[in-house]
């Protein structure tokens, strides 16, 4: 994978500050444990400190390289004329390393631009990634809610996300999502979802609308966000032909 040109900023920026200053706090306790000769108590903070701090190194690399490593290889697939859509795209992480592998096709990314999902996340910063890659002639920004994505049905060859739909925060809100993936995903279509939560569920949705070419897999320690307990799953799903 090429070096990445454009500013693609930390997903769930609050979180990753949780997790150093917890691990800034541990470590505070476990000197001042030692030096008031406390030697277990500073132990085990020592301990949990490094351990959060370990975490914290997890989450900055998953978030700042592992991340597209992963999704690399997943879009090496692509044969490049796909219409493909980027569901919750942020500030392009996925949706440009997409449009890089398609050269008569097209990459759409649609969002609401939260900045608590992912630091920075605006759209005016996703057009200029998209210049800083090269691709800009590849991909368009829609401003939207993945429950009610403002397109037909059958448009899209191509369906993906990344860490998005779990922060619908409502059952039937993430189903809707799921629903309208589907509906604008033409048969024969390739459905592409990595999550840390719910992929059970989205399967369950899938399932109830006929899809039976599914399949969940672990992405590996590239894709923890602070370790194992937060690894994320991929749902590879190909929509019935008609």
């Amino acid at each position: 994978m090429r070096k990445r040109h454009g500013s693609y900023g930390f997903d769930a920026p609050w979180a990753l500050a949780g997790l150093l200053f917890g691990a800034l706090v541990l470590l505070a306790l476990a000197a001042a444990s030692f030096s008031l000769d406390i030697i277990p108590a500073g132990i085990a903070f020592l301990f949990g400190g490094l351990y959060t701090l370990a975490s914290a190194a997890s989450y900055v690399y998953t978030t700042r390289r592992g991340k597209f490593a992963v999704w690399a290889e997943e879009l090496d697939r692509l044969s490049g004329d796909e219409q493909l859509l980027d569901l919750g795209c942020g500030r392009g992480a996925v949706l440009l390393l997409a449009a890089e592998r398609l050269d008569t096709g097209r990459a759409t990314g649609v969002d609401l631009w939260r900045s608590k999902d992912q630091s920075g996340n605006d759209e005016p910063v996703a057009r200029e990634n998209a210049e800083a890659e090269g691709v800009s002639d590849r991909v368009e920004l829609v401003t939207g809610d993945m429950r009610d994505l403002p397109f037909g049905d059958d448009s899209f060859d191509v369906v993906t996300s990344s860490l998005a739909v779990h922060n619908i925060a409502d059952d039937e809100g993430r189903a809707q999502a799921v629903r309208e993936a589907h509906r604008v995903l033409r048969p024969g279509g390739l459905m592409l979802v990595a999550d840390f939560q719910h992929t059970p569920a989205y399967e369950s949705v899938l399932r109830e609308l006929g899809v039976i070419d599914i399949r969940r897999r672990d992405l590996g320690w590239r894709f923890w966000y602070g370790g194992p307990w937060f690894g994320t799953t991929l749902l590879e799903a190909r929509k019935p032909a008609v």
